[in-house]
C-alpha cells in the first residue's frame, strides 16, 4: 500500500508499473466497497500490464477532510495519475467508480487511453432514491441499509451459492465510514453527466450485469448507445458487482479491448 497525499486528503493506493509498451489500468471502486473489489480481477490479470488501484476518499483506507463531488474525486484520480508519473491509463470504473472515470475523460482526455465502465451510467438512481437512503443511515447507521444493499450488488444465485463471501462484503460494507459514504452517495445525487458524455472520444467499453437492480441493462445500454463507439457487453445473471461475481468473465472483456485500443 502506498500513501499518496492529494490536496488535503491521502489516498491509500496500490501500484505496479506497467512493462515497456503495454498499458496500465486504473481501478475506481464502488460505493460502499474500496480497491479490494479489485482483487480477483488483479489477480487473473497479466504481469506486462501496469495496475493502479486505490480506496476512493472517505473508503478503506483513503481520508475524507471535506464534502467532495464527483468533479473532486476525477481530480483525485488525475492526481494520482500524475503522482504515478502515468501519463495515459485505460480507466475501468465501477458503479460510481464509472461516473469517476466518466468526468476524468470529460475533464482530461488526454490522460485517458479508454474507459472501461461497468455497472454504472451517466446518472445513478433519482434524487429520491438517494434522499431515503441517507435518511436510513442518518437513523440507523450502515447496519439500515446492509441487507437490501447485499441484495442490490449481488444476483440471488450468487446469494444462494456463496453465503460466506456475501457475509464478507456485508462486513466491508459495515466498516465503510459512514461519513464517507454518505458524502460519497450525495456526490452521486447531485451528479448528471447525461449532457456531456456525447463529448467523449476515447474508446470506451460498457459492462453490465444482467441481475444487476442498481443499474440495470438497459440503463448502461442507454448510456453505451450515448457514447460515440461504445461497445456494450452483458453478463448474463450477474448482478451488480461483476469483478467479484464473475472475475473470470471480467477479465478476458477487459484483456480485448484493451488489445483492441493498443493497435
Amino acid at each position: 500500500m502506498i500513501p499518496v497525499r492529494r490536496a488535503a486528503r491521502v489516498l491509500n493506493a496500490r501500484y505496479r508499473p506497467a512493462q515497456s509498451g503495454h498499458a496500465t489500468l486504473a481501478f475506481s471502486n464502488s460505493l460502499g466497497t474500496d480497491l479490494r473489489v479489485w482483487d480477483k480481477v488483479a489477480a487473473l490479470l497479466p504481469d506486462t500490464l501496469g495496475l493502479l488501484r486505490y480506496d476512493t476518499a472517505g473508503h478503506g483506507l483513503s481520508a475524507l477532510e471535506h464534502p467532495m463531488s464527483i468533479a473532486d474525486h476525477g481530480a483525485d484520480l488525475i492526481g494520482l495519475l500524475d503522482a504515478f508519473a502515468i501519463e495515459t491509463a485505460v480507466i475501468v470504473g465501477l458503479s460510481v467508480g464509472g461516473l469517476i472515470a466518466q468526468q476524468v475523460a470529460i475533464s482530461a482526455p488526454t490522460r485517458v487511453g479508454g474507459l472501461v465502465l461497468s455497472n454504472t451510467a451517466a446518472k445513478i438512481g433519482t434524487p429520491e432514491i438517494w434522499s431515503a437512503r441517507l435518511a436510513d443511515i442518518e437513523a440507523g447507521g450502515m447496519k439500515a441499509v446492509a441487507d437490501a444493499t447485499m441484495e442490490r450488488w449481488f444476483s440471488e444465485s450468487f446469494r444462494t451459492e456463496h453465503p460466506d463471501a456475501v457475509t464478507l462484503w456485508r462486513t466491508m460494507l459495515l466498516h465503510t465510514p459512514a461519513a464517507g459514504y454518505m458524502d460519497l452517495a450525495r456526490a452521486i445525487q447531485d451528479c448528471d453527466l447525461s449532457a456531456s458524455i456525447q463529448a467523449i472520444t476515447v474508446p470506451t467499453l460498457c459492462l453490465a450485469g444482467g441481475a444487476d437492480a442498481s443499474t440495470p441493462p438497459e440503463v448502461v445500454r442507454a448510456m453505451a448507445a450515448a457514447i460515440p463507439g461504445a461497445i456494450y457487453r452483458e453478463f448474463p445473471g450477474v448482478g451488480h458487482l461483476p469483478p467479484v461475481e464473475c472475475p473470470d468473465a471480467v477479465v478476458p472483456a477487459i484483456l480485448e479491448f484493451v488489445a483492441e485500443v493498443a493497435q
